[in-house]
Parts: C-alpha cells; structure tokens; sequence
C-alpha cells in the first residue's frame, strides 16, 4: 500500500520561508514522477511543481523563482523550498505521485502565510 506523508507545514510571514517534505512509502521510489499541488479554500487543486526521477523540474509559472522541488531517491522524500511567500500560496500542500492509472495523495499539510 502506498502511503506519502507530509510535514513542514505552518503559519508565515509573508515574504517568509518554509520547507515541505514528503517521504513516500513505495517499493520501488525511482519509477515515480513526484509532485506538489496545492488547494487554496473555494478553489481546484493545482499543480505547484513536479520533479522526474532524474531531477528534472517543473513549476507553475505562479512559483517560478520563488519555490525549488527536489529529491533523494535514497531516502525516498521529496521535497519543496518554499521562499518568498505571498498570502496567494495560502493553501493545503499535497504531495503527490501523478499516475495515468490513478494518482497518489498525501493527507495534506496546510501553509498560512499572514501577517
């Protein structure tokens, strides 16, 4: 059974920083395209950043700049550098495993950035 599990999250002063983890529980962590979406209240769950097994990087263009997606195959995490937040990237993070057959979620860690 897969499992991800996210931690980091939390209240921020705008122009703050924040670092999201996840560590997955898969037999085999190097197949997988990981990701982050976020969910802002009254709003579609979008997508912030993926990262492929061999580190490339993709971000919306919201992010661009300000957050940095990475990876440890070895220990199975993948993680999101979260700098220069604005009260718009208020939202719960979702890490995630992105799958034709069927995407894989975490449970959500929520970030607040307010002053």
């Amino acid at each position: 059974q897969v499992q991800l599990v996210e931690s980091g999250g939390g209240l921020v002063q705008p122009g703050g920083s924040l670092r999201l983890s996840c560590t997955a529980s898969v037999p085999i962590f190097t197949i997988y395209i990981m990701g982050w979406y976020h969910q802002a209240p009254g709003k579609q769950r979008e997508l912030v950043a993926t990262i492929t097994p061999g580190g490339t990087a993709n971000y919306a263009d919201s992010v661009k700049g300000r957050f940095t997606i990475s990876r440890d195959n070895a220990k199975k995490t993948v993680s999101l550098q979260m700098s220069s937040l604005k009260p718009e990237d208020t939202a719960v993070y979702y890490c995630t495993i992105p799958r034709t057959t069927g995407s894989y979620w975490g449970q959500g860690t929520q970030v607040t950035v307010s002053s």
